[in-house]
């Protein structure tokens, strides 16, 4: 059975919805700080269109696996995989309550997690569930709009976390560092 938020999702990505880029800069931040996959496993949670699983995929040389509850946002993703060799593998799983243990591995070098940290409801739970299947040393690489970046009268400011989302999401683990992309900030926290 779908969750609330699977419907939700999958009712905007069905209607044409689509979704900020990924970026250059973005990717340059997103190799400085993950380096070089050497064919270890990396999880994309909320993959939407997979261009972020691809990068991690192709480019950075990860075996990713990009996650997503939407039916239609997977379909998307796995049509543009173009490369001639076998890209990330899609699977449809709502990560917030979905059976880990149907998860391709065990744990994964690198989760990566954009534009998705600000719609999760529980964000103790969603960060207990990213410790569970995240290897050692494992970087969990969040992608957000930081509130703090627009005005009070904007009505977009509802899609940025807040000063107690950031505290919260970045205590607890051994290694925080940060860089800044307009009203952006990422995040690479590792255990």
């Amino acid at each position: 059975m779908a969750t609330a938020s699977a419907v939700y999702w999958e009712r905007l990505w069905a209607d044409g919805r689509r979704y900020r880029q990924v970026t250059g800069a973005e990717t340059t931040l997103l190799a400085k700080h993950l380096g070089p996959g050497r064919r270890r496993p990396a999880l994309d949670i909320g993959s939407g269109d997979g261009a972020l699983a691809r990068h991690l995929h192709h480019r950075l040389g990860y075996r990713a696996t990009g996650i997503d509850c939407a039916p239609t946002a997977l379909a998307l993703a796995a049509a543009q995989d173009a490369e001639a060799e076998p890209g990330p593998v899609w699977q449809l799983m709502d990560f917030t309550s979905g059976d880990l243990g149907e998860l391709l591995e065990p744990a994964y070098a690198a989760v990566t997690c954009r534009l998705v940290y600000r719609w999760v409801d529980d964000k103790p739970a969603f960060l207990d569930r990213v410790r569970h299947v995240l290897a050692p040393g494992g970087i969990l690489w969040v992608v957000t709009e930081l509130a703090e970046r627009r005005e009070d009268t904007d009505p977009l400011k509802k899609l940025g976390i807040t000063a107690a989302d950031i505290e919260f999401l970045t205590a607890g683990w051994s290694v925080v560092r940060t860089a800044d992309l307009d009203l952006l900030r990422c995040y690479a926290l590792q255990l």
